[in-house]
């Protein structure tokens, strides 16, 4: 890690933006971003979001991370964005490194690159950073003047297709995280850095929150699957923990949310309103990894909306988490945001709303100061069966219900979103997505009186992820994806007397099989992401630059040394005694649990929701010492200031 200033490189690269698309997302200069005195700080973070600008920016992960970091002494940090392949050629003809847009200095000339993957799909877009910035792909290649490089976010919890690439991987919340490996970085150049790299990482290693695949070793069967893996030092724990946050109102991030200066994909205020969900839908990677439910408080709540909106003038504010409805006070929220705000007209939406948690004093409440959109509703199964799979307690009857009173109370759109190729599933289970939305359109016409109402059905492929129920599951092939969904099309457009109301949005199946492979991988994907990359490989997520056959002719050639391809990642169902490729890295989830739950998809059994009804020991309190935090705190959110009060009598305070 170099000890020497880092000079800014905005005078090379000022010269080739001109030539570029969209060159304002490399300026930097936001409101509310920070830069501090490079000599002044002894930690310095790079901290990158592997996506284009207008994708990374809005990212909660990454703004959190920027903001607790800097506002310690001494340390910095700083973003960096993936650059398009424009800009990208260009930088490789006149020998401009990867930069951070906050003071443009190189990547390569940081403590700590840490990367946020919210998706397997930004592995390709980690190589090209890496070589931009002159940091060695490999980790065993790397020395005493490269950052340390460690990766965090949802895919991080099977970093295992990345094991070549990176040093570390923290799993879990980052807040408390980064400020300890700060802590272990600062103590370890106070002391002349001692042992070299080597020594760091041990000394992160050691804490057992931070995973070190160079400190670990994969033995095989000869039939491919893993024989087990091993610490390869002394010291080194066997399992490696994830982290979590207790108590959110201690830590109200972001207190100065980012507001970008080119165009993102969200343009608004999100407050995370609690972390975690114990509804236990058993495809669901997020709700599994981030028990336990910690809710944040309708006071805290309501203190960082204040903030927020004042420090960036944003006209929206999104009431973030996994099932926003279910805040034990969603409905105090929602009403005392909308009262407070009602003059200045800032609108509030609920990133997804569950079918049973919907209701219309909740959905008036967000749409009095803004405007009227669709509304999105997740069944995910088409049928009560394939529901009952993958515990997604919705009936029929309550998602008619539902929608019927929101036509009948003016919307005029709803948006409906389902997964193909779920475990047990078959083509009738799929084709009664169309029998569901011709019932809504039906529903609808009758209740409004107008035919002027529309349903779109949005479908994705099921990925099935590690640490969830499913990781055991077999994932349906491209091809078979395809046919199902073809049938469903030639039904919903088939329909003469409702399928003009339906619109029908999908994805092939060929993206989610790239994800299988890279969420499912060990270590011997590395070489395959490595190949993909150097083919040319980027921005494996955005549609316009994903190539299928790259990625199956890279697997067929990197794969045949090991004796295994894709689909024995993806369709091959996996066996109770089989080492998974992320058993090391404890969720807190116990395995035997998750196996049970697995049984009962099979046997179509449904489990309740731990918040409301006694604990079904998944595993995660005790061991991760945590408890379920909600409220409700019983207090109100009173507007802050009356506007618009009678004047207080003279002599009189308010």
């Amino acid at each position: 890690m170099p000890a020497e200033a880092a000079e800014s490189v905005f005078p090379q690269l000022e010269a080739l933006l001109p030539h570029v698309q969209k060159p304002i997302q490399y300026v930097g200069g936001e409101l509310n971003s920070t830069v501090k005195d490079w000599d002044s700080c002894d930690v310095r973070w790079a901290l990158m979001y592997p996506d284009a600008y207008e994708v990374g920016l809005p990212n909660q992960g990454v703004m959190i991370l920027y903001e607790v970091l800097n506002e310690q002494d001494g340390v910095l940090a700083e973003r960096t964005y993936s650059v398009w392949p424009d800009l990208e050629a260009l930088m490789r003809e006149h020998h401009v490194p990867q930069f951070t847009v906050d003071s443009h200095r190189p990547v390569k000339a940081f403590d700590v690159f840490g990367l946020s993957f919210s998706t397997e799909l930004g592995y390709t877009n980690m190589l090209t950073a890496l070589d931009l910035s002159g940091i060695p792909l490999r980790a065993r290649d790397r020395t005493l003047d490269d950052p340390i490089v460690m990766a965090g976010g949802h895919a991080a919890f099977n970093p295992e297709p990345i094991a070549d690439f990176i040093d570390c991987a923290v799993i879990g919340d980052g807040e408390q995280a980064v400020l300890e490996v700060t802590r272990i970085i600062r103590a370890w150049k106070e002391e002349g850095r001692p042992g070299g790299r080597e020594e760091l990482l041990f000394r992160l290693a050691r804490t057992g929150g931070v995973y070190v695949p160079g400190f670990y070793d994969v033995e095989y069967l000869p039939d491919g699957r893993i024989a087990r893996v091993v610490p390869n030092r002394s010291g080194v724990p066997w399992r490696v923990s994830k982290h979590t946050v207790m108590d959110l109102d201690e830590w109200p991030y972001p207190k100065q949310p980012l507001v970008p200066l080119a165009e993102t994909v969200h343009e608004r205020m999100s407050v995370e309103i609690f972390r975690g969900c114990t509804r236990g839908c058993r495809f669901c990677q997020a709700g599994m990894i981030t028990r336990p439910v910690r809710e944040r408080s309708i006071t805290g709540i309501g203190e960082m909306v204040d903030k927020g909106l004042k420090a960036t003038g944003f006209e929206e504010v999104g009431l973030l988490s996994l099932s926003s409805a279910d805040h034990s006070e969603i409905g105090d929220v929602a009403k005392g945001l909308a009262d407070r705000y009602e003059e200045d007209k800032i609108g509030l939406s609920l990133p997804s709303t569950r079918v049973d948690a919907f209701n219309i004093d909740l959905a008036n409440e967000l749409t009095r100061n803004g405007r009227r959109s669709g509304l999105t509703f997740a069944p995910e199964g088409g049928s009560e069966r394939i529901r009952k799979v993958i515990n997604k307690m919705v009936s029929e009857e309550d998602l008619i219900r539902t929608v019927a009173t929101a036509y009948g109370n003016g919307w005029r759109q709803v948006k409906l979103y389902f997964m193909c190729g779920l475990p047990t599933e078959t083509d009738d289970d799929v084709l009664q997505i169309a029998d569901m939305a011709t019932r809504v359109i039906a529903k609808g016409r009758e209740v409004s009186g107008s035919n002027d109402i529309r349903c779109t059905v949005s479908i994705g492929g099921f990925v099935p992820k590690p640490h969830t129920p499913f990781q055991w599951a077999p994932q349906l092939s491209a091809e078979q994806t395809d046919e199902r969904l073809a049938k469903l099309r030639d039904r919903i457009r088939g329909d003469k007397k409702y399928g003009r109301s339906i619109g029908f949005r999908y994805h092939d199946g060929k993206p989610g099989i790239v994800e299988g492979l890279l969420s499912r991988g060990d270590r011997r994907i590395g070489a395959v992401i490595r190949a993909v990359y150097e083919d040319g490989g980027r921005f494996d997520g955005w549609r316009e630059h994903f190539s299928y056959d790259r990625w199956m002719a890279c697997a067929d050639k990197a794969l045949a040394e090991f004796g295994v391809d894709v689909d024995w990642y993806t369709t091959r169902e996996r066996t109770y005694e089989e080492v998974l490729p992320w058993d090391h890295l404890d969720s807190g989830l116990d395995k035997d649990w998750l196996w049970e739950d697995w049984q009962d998809a099979l046997d179509e059994t449904e489990v309740e929701d731990c918040r409301w009804t006694p604990c079904f020991d998944c595993g995660v309190c005790p061991q991760m010492d945590t408890a379920i935090q909600i409220g409700p705190t019983g207090k109100k959110l009173l507007p802050l200031t009356v506007k618009n009060a009678a004047p207080a009598p003279s002599g009189h305070a308010h």
